[in-house]
């Protein structure tokens, strides 16, 4: 890598946005992959998936909890406004994720 190269990692590039040293592809943001999202964060709070950052699984149910009280208050406030599928998806979700909770608070 070459030192200007070097030198702008980290800083602001066009539009505000900081630089890195490698592009990184992000999915599409839809509805689908913001709750696919949460579901992720709030398994990973379940201690059902390892941890991306740390390789390990650990339980903060409290934490997990929220999370599946927000998806809870998204289902709620965007009622009447999701096509079948969204909502389908986001009901079959908190479904599994509430019966997962209550396994895990015993």
């Amino acid at each position: 890598m070459t030192d200007e190269k070097q030198d702008n990692i980290g800083k602001a590039g066009p539009g505000g946005q900081p630089r890195s040293a490698a592009k990184v592809s992000l999915p599409t943001l839809n509805f689908a992959t913001f709750i696919f999202s949460l579901n992720s964060s709030a398994l990973v709070q379940l201690g059902m998936m390892e941890d991306p950052m740390t390789g390990e699984k650990t339980k903060n149910l409290p934490v997990a909890k929220q999370t599946i009280d927000i998806l809870s208050m998204l289902e709620e406030k965007t009622r009447g406004n999701l096509d079948v599928d969204e909502a389908a998806m986001l009901k079959n979700i908190l479904y599994d994720l509430r019966i997962l909770y209550v396994k895990e608070k015993g």
